[in-house]
């Protein structure tokens, strides 16, 4: 299944683009995250396992253990404070 995937803030930066097209057959975003990590590169630094990542699907906020489904939106940011 193909999911777009959007990158947001330092994690844009570090991975060089804001958003891409993966092609996955990850059951949840956890293993979409996973398979991104194993990429290696800008992509296993930015998305780390015990970095903070905050994690959307379809423009909803959620876990990891959300499913996934083709033509997906995933949305991956750094968690984010205001003032």
């Amino acid at each position: 299944m193909k999911i777009r995937v959007l990158y947001f803030a330092s994690i844009r930066e570090a991975v060089g683009c804001a958003h891409e097209v993966v092609d996955t057959t990850a059951p949840n975003l956890g293993a979409l995250r996973d398979q991104l990590i194993a990429q290696g590169g800008v992509h296993a630094r930015a998305l780390a396992r015990g970095s903070a990542v905050r994690v959307a699907l379809n423009q909803v906020m959620c876990d990891e253990s959300a499913t996934l489904a083709d033509g997906a939106e995933v949305a991956f940011f750094p968690p984010v404070t205001g003032g």
